[in-house]
């Protein structure tokens, strides 16, 4: 399977829709965001959001895959950063385009010396769970009722990665 990851621009948010918009309408219970929240958008309001990393898997120049990452901006929380949209079309799941995207966002993570990478994921996503859990994170919370689908509470569970423990060390004596 021919995939290819990268991040993407302002000049490309036809791909970024597509693929977002896609994930939201397919997976409604999986994103804090609704379909309705998006569709909405202007093409600037989608470019600004590619100011932050977003990265798309493309299979033959089409997006089937997405992960974004949110950088914190207080300067005592700039080590950390939040895993977001993380998305692969249902019919390419289990073929390692997950793993790929994740690897994408990890390292340029460390490159921007990210330290800490967190997401939150719903209860319910078993598979998510088990795929963020062999990938190294670690559960470290829950958000009882973290958002509402259809008028049904559902937890969100916080999770945590670390790229470098030694990266707050260094910085406390420099």
């Amino acid at each position: 399977m021919n995939i290819e990851i990268r991040q993407i621009h302002a000049d490309e948010v036809a791909a970024f829709r597509q693929i977002r918009l896609e994930a939201l309408k397919n997976e409604p219970s999986s994103y804090a965001s609704s379909y309705e929240d998006w569709i909405i958008l202007t093409t600037e309001d989608w470019q600004e959001r590619l100011k932050e990393p977003v990265f798309v898997a493309f299979q033959a120049g089409e997006p089937v895959g997405i992960m974004g990452l949110l950088r914190q901006r207080a300067s005592k929380m700039s080590h950390r950063a939040t895993i977001v949209m993380v998305y692969v079309r249902e019919n390419l799941r289990g073929n390692g385009i997950a793993d790929k995207l994740l690897k994408a966002v990890v390292e340029t993570s460390g490159e921007r010396g990210i330290a800490q990478l967190e997401l939150t994921v719903s209860a319910e996503n078993m598979a998510a769970i088990e795929f963020y859990k062999r990938q190294g994170f670690t559960e470290v919370g829950r958000i009882p009722g973290g958002f509402l689908h259809q008028g049904r509470e559902i937890d969100d569970l916080i999770m945590v990665y670390r790229l470098r423990k030694a990266l707050l060390t260094e910085q406390i004596f420099d």
